[in-house]
């Protein structure tokens, strides 16, 4: 592998970043409007999985750290919900960080994401 060529599973993972995050912030923008408690927060962290995304695909390392993070959070959080979904999202998280984490995704972040795009 070319070691500025971005691997395939980065370039999916920051667009489901990117997705998630542009449609969770849209669908909870109501409640900032309507100045529900909370939704500031909501809305940053979900504008933080926008903002993964974008970084990703231009291969800043501490874009990857930020991701891990988010969803970290999210399992954090998860904890206090049902079973179930604090399984998923712990999946999800080991998923995550093996993907950011194998050696053709830490190439690419330490060489800075020199692809042209």
């Amino acid at each position: 592998m070319n070691s500025n060529k971005r691997p395939i599973s980065i370039t999916i993972l920051a667009c489901v970043y990117l997705a998630i995050g542009a449609l969770t912030f849209a669908a909870h923008f109501h409640e900032l409007l309507a100045r529900q408690q909370d939704a500031g927060w909501v809305e940053l962290t979900e504008f933080t999985a926008v903002l993964c995304g974008i970084f990703l695909l231009r291969g800043h390392n501490w874009a990857r750290w930020l991701a891990l993070a988010w969803i970290a959070f999210h399992v954090v959080l998860s904890a206090f919900h049902a079973i179930p979904e604090f399984v998923i999202h712990s999946v999800f998280c080991v998923a995550i960080a093996w993907l950011l984490f194998r050696p053709a995704a830490a190439q690419y972040f330490r060489d800075g994401g020199s692809e042209a795009t």
